[in-house]
């Protein structure tokens, strides 16, 4: 070899190192965020009468969590929280919102795809949003803005709220998928309009009727919470929503091999109506709610298929994980009570979504990144959602700006499994606030409900305060306040200076 092409050879290895090295320090980032999937509900956590074998290869190739949290028992807080890094808690507003709001997320703060941005990350949120858009009354007709564009996505495809609120339609970027402009929508969530049939003065119109609630416009033969009419070429199809967004989420990662990505793929399954596509009915002997399981499942395969065909397996960071705990009867008449059998979703933990209990906050958590996260590992890491901001940041070689970010601390060595201690202590949130610090969580007194009326669900309210050891005792059912009192008053005051 002559000396020039010696040189050149070298130089062509040192920019092939530089940007190896350079691909290996930004790696795309998918998050797959389910959707009311508990900590007992798949079977790499202990599942046995529903199958996950593609989540069970994601923990094979990973790291297991068993003690990562949401930061709220339900979905909007969770949500809110993960993507700017404050506790829902904070700030007003931030509750369970209905399918008309407005944006939640103030467009002037930086948020995690914003965080990524900065680094050259394409991102892209797709399937569930639930955070509001727009920032007056929503005209469903013409340009949908602000919304997840302006707080950081480059990419949207978006189920509005959830699929049992209207609109029941897709927006994808900054307009409705689909839609005639002949045939307007019009949504309300004070009274009815038009002249529609609804689920309450028209039930034998129903394909799935509702055991609470959820009685208002009929859409794909499932009645909803809110009234809309019009946008009929604009309306989803149920049994196919996964399908449509599993679909986005592959063609976005088949559009970004030679840049790094952050993939927000937020799944609907497996929440409320549930009704799987008809080649995943009676897959498990649970009815639609096992059967949406898989069906969550298969979607977790296809991502996962698509970074392989791609090569992109080794450089992709790949999270899954859940909005909040499970419940079973979460307003619709789908013989998920009838059919759970031995199947327990929140696993050994009390409670479920809505409860101050571990049931609602506890997730399921798998990470896996080859090469850097332990193949087929397990961690007791604590670790909260709101962290998902300093953490990737820190991976992608990004800090959050000053001021943003306020409650997330950078956990990156306990996701890749570095760390197995994780957070010294972390804030639960469902109707009171929680506070764990070790193996030690408080929950604050509240006046509520113990059992909700609706769902069965423990609601872990009383107005003393609640003390529990984790490490004897993870299923929360002795009380031991009154043995500590000490370790109470201590805890209740990091509690007050935190809020």
């Amino acid at each position: 070899m002559d000396r020039r092409h010696f040189l050149t050879t070298l130089a062509g290895g040192a920019v092939a190192s530089r940007l190896s090295a350079q691909t290996a320090a930004k790696p795309n980032i998918v998050l797959i965020y389910a959707d009311d999937v508990g900590y007992g509900d798949i079977s790499c956590y202990g599942a046995s009468r529903v199958k996950t074998p593609n989540l069970d290869r994601l923990a094979a190739g990973g790291m297991r969590f068993t003690n990562a949290h949401s930061s709220s028992a339900t979905c909007t807080p969770s949500r809110y929280s993960l993507l700017t890094g404050e506790y829902a808690w904070r700030k007003k507003g931030t509750g369970v919102l209905p399918g008309d709001a407005t944006l939640i997320i103030p467009t002037d703060r930086q948020t995690l795809p914003g965080l990524l941005q900065k680094q050259g990350y394409h991102t892209a949120a797709v399937g569930k949003w639930h955070l509001g858009l727009g920032s007056k009354e929503v005209d469903w007709n013409t340009e949908i803005r602000p919304g997840p564009l302006e707080v950081g996505f480059d990419y949207s495809f978006i189920i509005p709220a959830t699929g049992d609120r209207v609109p029941c339609v897709f927006v994808e970027n900054h307009r409705v998928a689909n839609l005639d402009p002949k045939d307007p929508i019009r949504v309300n969530y004070e009274h009815a309009i038009g002249d529609e049939p609804t689920g309450k003065a028209n039930p034998e119109l129903l394909k799935m009727h509702p055991s609470h609630g959820h009685d208002m416009a009929i859409v794909n033969g499932i009645s909803r919470i809110g009234y809309m009419t019009g946008g009929k070429s604009a309306l989803w199809v149920d049994e196919q929503i996964a399908d449509t967004i599993t679909a986005k989420a592959v063609n976005f990662i088949n559009q970004n091999r030679t840049n790094p990505f952050f993939l927000y793929f937020a799944t609907h399954d497996i929440h409320v109506p549930r009704v799987p596509n008809p080649r995943f009915v009676g897959k498990t002997p649970m009815g639609p709610r096992g059967d949406a399981i898989a069906e969550l499942d298969w979607s977790v395969g296809q991502v996962l298929d698509t970074l392989d065909r791609n090569r992109m397996t080794d450089n992709t960071l790949v999270i899954f994980s859940s909005d909040n705990g499970p419940v079973v009867d979460d307003g619709y008449r789908d013989d998920a009570v009838e059919k759970l059998g031995a199947h327990k979703p929140a696993g050994p933990l009390r409670g479920g979504k809505y409860s101050n209990f571990d049931g609602g906050t506890r997730i399921p958590m798998l990470a896996r990144w080859p090469g850097h996260v332990q193949a087929d590992a397990q961690s007791s890491a604590l670790i909260s959602q709101v962290d998902y901001f300093a953490s990737f940041g820190a991976i992608a070689g990004q800090k959050p700006a000053p001021g943003a970010a306020p409650d997330s601390l950078d956990m990156h060595d306990a996701i890749l499994g570095r760390d197995r201690k994780g957070r010294e202590w972390l804030v639960e949130h469902a109707g009171a606030l929680a506070l764990i610090e070790g193996d030690w969580k408080l929950i604050l007194p509240s006046n509520g409900q113990k059992i909700n009326r609706n769902t069965s669900t423990e609601m872990g309210n009383d107005p003393a305060p609640q003390l529990y050891d984790l490490s004897k005792d993870i299923g929360e059912k002795n009380n031991v306040a009154d043995q500590n009192p000490d370790r109470v008053k201590a805890m209740m005051a990091r509690l007050a200076k935190l809020r």
